[in-house]
């Protein structure tokens, strides 16, 4: 039996606040970064987990609405790196590897799966989702299904997250379900709609690894265990 966690987790600009949160209690996990810079998706072979991370919009061509096109931020996409993230999320539905997308892990993921997203929320009605003009991540309260996978993981219905985002998911993909969502309707958490019937799979629309009390807010310390675990 494996004892051993090789965590491949996709590169992006704070790549290190990822492998971090997810190395900092244990010896026995060995952090891959995969990255199409590196030209590097073999090494997928050898994870047993992968976690996909935060960073550029999703390119609407692969939600088939090139018409939302104008409101993603043109200087903040990067269509090689969709294209190796897809190709990422393809070996771990083959392999049965369990998955965990934070932000743009979980709009990129939702696309993956037939879903569409929201591309710019202020456009669409929704504020206060993005960070400060200061750069200070916003927080605000999530509510949870109590029926859902990630209750059984956090085991509230009610909690604080951080929010860093300006896109979110709109239509969900095939086979999932939104899990939480924020007090004005934006969609926080997905997850399958049989959990028990597939590998491991949760996805997160806020930051668990720079959360401000990541150490022991449910939201962050009971996910990343719970990742860690499966």
């Amino acid at each position: 039996m494996v004892s051993k966690k090789i965590v491949g987790i996709t590169d992006c600009g704070k790549f290190d606040n990822y492998s971090n949160w997810i190395s900092e209690f244990s010896n026995e996990i060995e952090i891959v970064k995969l990255s199409y810079r590196l030209n590097n998706f073999n090494e997928i072979e050898r994870c047993t987990h992968i976690l996909l991370t935060g960073g550029e919009d999703v390119h609407p061509k692969f939600y088939n609405q090139p018409e939302m096109l104008k409101y993603c931020l043109p200087t903040d996409m990067d269509e090689a790196r969709d294209l190796f993230e897809i190709k990422v999320l393809e070996y771990t539905q083959a392999h049965n590897l369990p998955l965990l997308g934070i932000c743009r892990g979980l709009q990129l993921a939702n696309v993956f799966f037939g879903g569409t997203l929201i591309p710019d929320l202020p456009s669409f009605g929704k504020l206060n989702h993005s960070k400060f003009m200061e750069g200070k991540d916003r927080y605000h309260q999530v509510n949870v299904d109590a029926n859902s996978f990630l209750y059984s993981i956090t085991q509230s219905e009610s909690g604080t997250i951080n929010s860093a985002h300006h896109q979110s998911a709109g239509m969900v993909g095939a086979g999932l379900v939104v899990n939480c969502f924020s007090p004005d309707g934006v969609v926080e958490g997905i997850e399958r709609k049989k959990p028990n019937e597939n590998a491991w799979f949760l996805l997160v629309q806020w930051h668990p690894e720079r959360m401000n009390d990541r150490n022991t807010s449910q939201f962050s310390i009971n996910i990343r265990k719970a990742f860690l675990q499966a």
